[in-house]
């Protein structure tokens, strides 16, 4: 039977935890400054606006392969090192971005961002579940918030960068300044010992491929609209006549803030809730916020309390799901790869879904789409409880 004693916290845990934190900001920084140059980086290689979004598919396949092919990396090397140079790689691949001046070699480029984040992110996830085990659901969500803090402060320093500067290349070189010694205080720390090493000690388990499966599936569905929601909550105010360009790039933002004011709420939540608890709250929280919209559909005040509500209710789910998950089995490299490919196909696949209904249906219709996947993801949640018991 496997160990369950729960040992107590000690300083090389937390130091290890605050790298992994330090790197979730590097990697946040590097995710968010792609949308905001996006016109700059077309004049530099000659392409249409329409086109350069092609971008971000290329960085969300490298992601895809990260997480299929590199993730079984983390049982097998030194976890540190590994993800040390990962940060490395996306620091460099940053500090390229600007001077790529054929698209070729910017899909290249972002590809293998792609792929170094998903790493890192793998990673972190992994990581610090074999830190603190049974106690990583604080740990955990202040994990994500500290990613969310990332992406809040790129906007503004490739900003204030660019009103420093002509073009956009001292905002990418000083944000791969900035993220550089994030691989440097990883490096530092002593890699924990991977969970299939503690496994083969305790007991002999074989992975339930079942239950990764729904897992997966759920990461699918919870990715999948926070994705869509987020990239459509604009182009849905702007269509229906609720908000102007200017008041629906607001809503955008406020969709994001509260999804990261969200995720710093829930760190003390998760030290006193069980996840089943907080991922039960969070979804109905989400299907509140959507039931709002479609009960007053053309209110721009019931549009901005619904934005809030779901980003606030969705921002656990994340990290709660892979706490939900410890809980559950044995969390490896390899089984985090496997969620994270369930997540990376959800955000590749249902956001374009969500696009074609808006713009071939209603846009109305992508908030019933939105509850259904909620209604689907709460009856996967059931049927992993009544499948599993917890360790």
């Amino acid at each position: 039977m496997i160990n369950t004693t729960l040992a107590p916290t000690t300083r090389a845990d937390l130091m290890k935890t605050a790298a992994y934190y330090a790197a979730f900001i590097a990697i946040g920084l590097a995710g968010a400054i792609l949308g905001p140059t996006l016109p700059d980086l077309a004049k530099n290689t000659g392409t249409a606006i329409g086109e350069i979004g092609f971008l971000f598919t290329a960085r969300s396949l490298g992601y895809l392969l990260g997480s299929t092919m590199g993730a079984r990396l983390y049982d097998r090397v030194s976890g540190h090192r590994l993800m040390a140079l990962m940060i490395i790689g996306i620091s460099l691949m940053t500090a390229v971005v600007p001077v790529a001046m054929q698209i070729w070699v910017l899909t290249a480029v972002l590809l293998l961002m792609g792929f170094s984040e998903s790493l890192v992110d793998i990673g972190g996830n992994t990581m610090i579940v074999w830190v603190h085990e049974r106690k990583v659901g604080p740990f955990m969500n202040g994990l994500h918030f500290f990613f969310g803090i990332g992406s809040f402060l790129s906007p503004i320093l490739v900003a204030q960068a660019l009103l420093r500067s002509d073009g956009i290349a001292w905002a990418y070189w000083l944000l791969a300044l900035i993220i550089l010694p994030a691989a440097l205080f990883v490096f530092a720390q002593p890699s924990p010992q991977p969970a299939v090493e503690k496994v083969e000690k305790e007991t002999a388990v074989r992975l339930n491929y079942g239950l990764i499966g729904l897992i997966g599936l759920f990461f699918f569905l919870y990715v999948g609209i926070e994705v869509g929601f987020g990239g459509w909550v604009f182009t849905y105010a702007i269509t229906l006549g609720i908000a102007g360009e200017a008041a629906a790039a607001y809503l955008t933002s406020a969709f994001w803030g509260a999804l990261t004011v969200g995720r710093l709420l829930s760190i003390p939540i998760a030290a006193y809730w069980r996840p089943r608890a907080i991922l039960f709250a969070d979804l109905v929280g989400a299907a509140a916020g959507m039931i709002v919209l479609l009960l007053w559909p053309d209110s721009s005040t019931a549009l901005w309390i619904a934005v809030i509500i779901f980003g606030l209710a969705i921002a656990s789910i994340f990290p709660t799901t892979l706490s939900f998950a410890e809980r559950r089995m044995a969390i490896t490299g390899r089984t985090t790869g496997l969620f994270f490919t369930g997540a990376s196909l959800g955000g590749m696949t249902l956001p374009v879904l969500m696009g074609y209904i808006l713009e071939n249906i209603a846009p109305i219709a992508i908030v019933w789409f939105i509850l259904l996947d909620i209604i689907i993801s709460l009856g996967l949640v059931g049927l992993i409880l009544w499948q599993t018991r917890e360790r």
